[in-house]
């Protein structure tokens, strides 16, 4: 609606009536009007110094958030000084701008300090909201599973092109970043390993230790936490943006699935990338331990066959079958913290933040359950 030029709006008292007072506002309250009876409103409330206050809106015309910022003003003065303040006959449509601004805190309203809560209260709130956390989760893991079942049975609802160009992000984008963690993994290890081998005469079997701690442990999870750096990060703030923006109540207005639509293309990019940045870092790390080798003298056939003669096929599958589900848990939380995502300037940056933090503490609790599972299995 196109306001006028003017705005023109008028205060009303209606008297006390069995110890309710009621004044009527009628007119335009925008934010042309709403600064000019600001004081007059305030005052009448105060001069009534009734315990109960009506306000009669029935013949409001027009409201907008200057208005609205009038009406939570008196209702939290009433509410400090400890009495009620009732709104009665609003219409609909600013009823729905009122209750959209919410109850804000009078005492932070006025400057105040607000009371902190104490050590008992914040743990009890913490647990409160790890709880939320791990049910909002769960939620999220059988949507997922869901949507991940449905796109078996039918591919052709994928948005392929979206995935190519995710999985191209996630993967040949880290093969730098990937490839320079590797080789200084493997080159670090071997040196430190050399130092107390070389005291026995056993600065041969640095191969060994080599081949099996990089396929089966430090392959898989420096992978796992560079691509939660990277990519997981990335996600949370992609879908944060978006949420931030309304753009995903923008696609649920449509009659479209944020899961199906946005989290199934970046979890299955990354599913497919994790594994094969893997294999790379592995080939990389070998790489690095093979130069400390060569620079104690040994010839790269030594280190070859020594490699070969400690490492099996089980322990590179355990580690690709490590990676696999280590890209389900970082696209998945990341994707989740973006759709947690708040209001305000700093919503994003904590939901990428708390992306990165629950993406490798995921890691690191998975990884244990892995070396338990194979320590059993003999793997």
């Amino acid at each position: 609606m196109k306001q006028p030029a003017s705005s023109t709006v008028a205060l009303r008292s209606l008297g006390t009536r069995d110890g309710v007072f009621t004044f009527a506002i009628e007119g335009r309250l925008d934010s042309g009007s709403a600064g000019k009876i600001w004081r007059e409103a305030n005052e009448t409330v105060a001069r009534a110094a009734s315990k109960q206050v009506t306000l009669d809106a029935s013949r409001i015309e027009y409201c907008d958030v200057s208005g609205i910022a009038l009406l939570v003003q008196l209702r939290n003065r009433q509410q400090r000084a400890g009495g009620t303040f009732e709104i009665r006959d609003l219409r609909p449509e600013f009823q729905e701008l009122l209750d959209a601004w919410g109850s804000e805190d009078p005492a932070r309203l006025e400057g105040q300090p607000t009371r902190r809560n104490n050590f008992v209260e914040e743990v009890g709130e913490a647990v409160v909201e790890l709880w939320k956390d791990t049910c909002s989760l769960i939620s999220f893991v059988g949507e997922l599973a869901s949507a991940l079942i449905k796109t078996t049975f039918h591919p052709r609802r994928v948005r392929w092109k979206d995935t190519l160009l995710i999985a191209e992000a996630v993967g040949v984008n880290a093969l730098p970043i990937v490839a320079l963690v590797g080789f200084l993994m493997g080159l670090i290890m071997a040196f430190q390993a050399a130092i107390p081998l070389g005291r026995f005469g056993a600065q041969l079997y640095v191969a060994n230790l080599i081949g099996l701690s990089v396929l089966r442990e430090l392959g898989p999870l420096m992978t796992a936490i560079v691509v939660a750096g990277r990519s997981g990060s990335a996600f949370a703030a992609e879908l944060g943006t978006m949420k931030v923006r309304e753009e995903i109540d923008a696609l649920i207005t449509m009659g479209l699935d944020p899961v199906r639509f946005l989290v199934v293309t970046r979890v299955i990019a990354a599913v497919l990338m994790t594994p094969l940045l893997t294999i790379f870092a592995n080939l990389v790390g070998l790489i690095g331990g093979s130069v400390v080798l060569l620079s104690l003298g040994f010839s790269l056939t030594t280190f070859y066959h020594q490699v070969q003669s400690s490492v099996t096929y089980g322990s590179l599958v355990g580690g690709l079958v490590k990676s696999f589900v280590f890209g389900i848990l970082v696209a998945g939380i990341g994707c989740l913290r973006g759709l947690q995502t708040k209001t305000g300037a700093t919503a994003v940056g904590e939901s990428t933040t708390r992306a990165v933090v629950s993406g490798i503490i995921l890691i690191t609790i998975t990884d244990g359950i892995f070396s338990v599972v194979y320590y059993y299995l003999g793997v």
